[in-house]
């Protein structure tokens, strides 16, 4: 938690450390992302870091990342079918990346669309992506590396901001089952954003 604590990430993503969420684990540490470009905030998530000494049967670790990340779409990008996919692929893609060998993940990718009447009829249809995931990083002997997650999640914020990851191809590293982890790929940044989130 010291090394999530005192990390350096990519100059578009800007961390706050606050309050984890209570009685999950005996031990927690959690942030708070922002994506800032040219002054517009485009993404925003939340990191949380879990301990458990003894372990948890399902995280198959003694040790599980849980995160929410939300940005808005713009309209070509909401309407794509492959969105769940592609939204998927920005986490194991990121993690592949950066060398996070990792295992157990799960979660859900969500869009919500909003249609405004009355006062706010005006308003264009917006929508909103929304990756919820779980997963467990390997642990060596000297317990596992949480930098290279860090950075991946970072990666993930930015990708779903519509920004290009912060290493070139999505490649190299390992993951879960094979390159990558399950379900594994290269990262496929969104088209850029045309204006600050709503």
């Amino acid at each position: 938690m010291d090394a999530l604590r005192a990390a350096t990430v990519r100059p578009e993503v800007e961390l706050t450390p606050t309050r984890p969420p209570a009685r999950l684990a005996t031990y927690a540490y959690a942030v708070t992302g922002t994506v800032q470009q040219d002054g517009a905030e485009l993404a925003d998530g939340r990191l949380v870091l879990l301990h458990e000494p003894a372990g948890q049967g399902a995280w198959h670790g003694t040790f599980r990342l849980v995160t929410l990340v939300r940005a808005d779409l713009e309209p070509e990008m909401a309407a794509d079918p492959l969105l769940a996919e592609v939204g998927w692929s920005w986490l194991t893609g990121a993690l592949q990346a950066h060398g996070a060998a990792y295992e157990a993940p799960s979660g859900t990718v969500s869009r919500c669309s909003s249609h405004y009447f009355g006062g706010l009829g005006a308003r264009p249809v917006s929508t909103t992506v929304e990756i919820r995931a779980s997963w467990t990083p390997r642990e060596p002997e000297a317990g596992p590396d949480l930098l290279p997650h860090l950075a991946a999640w970072c990666d993930l914020l930015c990708a779903s901001a519509g920004l290009p990851p912060a290493t070139p191809g999505g490649g190299g590293g390992t993951g879960g089952e094979g390159p990558g982890g399950p379900g594994g790929g290269p990262v496929v940044p969104m088209p850029s954003r045309r204006g600050p989130r709503r």
